[in-house]
């Protein structure tokens, strides 16, 4: 903006991304690449206003994150909600097969999400220790940038 003679503050340009980033948001998730209908589920740990959390964390079978989710405990209940939020976004496919670890809330939220209806019935539930490799090793790129900051300054 200097070099063409406007001199704007950065809270101007601020308020600019604040006001206009829903908008573009909306127009561009169209055009965003599809997501591909087999995800992978884990969950990992980082540290929030100096308190261990849970970082639910969904991608599909390319690497692309489809849903994120924080939470202070790792139950069904936190499961359940983290499956009902990826399910009911926007820009994700249900999925045909959903790879998770030997976590034994996956099954609990996933057949509680069937009988309601949220989670198609077609969709199968795959506990595996090695298939969820692709979202374990994206964890790492996670770490690194939370470890920077020493964490989280708010939930």
């Amino acid at each position: 903006m200097r070099e063409r003679g406007l001199h704007i503050d950065h809270t101007t340009i601020y308020r600019w991304v604040q006001h206009y980033a829903p908008e573009l948001e909306k127009r561009c998730r169209s055009h965003l690449k599809a997501t591909t209908d087999s995800w992978r589920v884990d969950e990992t740990y980082v540290k929030v206003k100096k308190v261990w959390m849970y970082l639910y964390r969904a991608v599909d079978s390319q690497g692309n994150t489809l849903e994120f989710l924080l939470s202070p405990t790792r139950d069904a209940q936190a499961a359940k909600r983290f499956f009902s939020k990826a399910l009911a976004a926007p820009h994700t496919s249900a999925p045909r097969v959903i790879t998770v670890d030997k976590n034994p809330t996956y099954p609990k939220a996933c057949k509680e999400l069937k009988a309601e209806g949220i989670m198609p019935d077609a969709c199968e539930l795959r506990q595996s220790k090695y298939l969820n490799n692709l979202v374990e090793q994206d964890h790492r790129f996670i770490k690194r940038l939370v470890k920077l900051g020493m964490g989280f300054f708010s939930f």
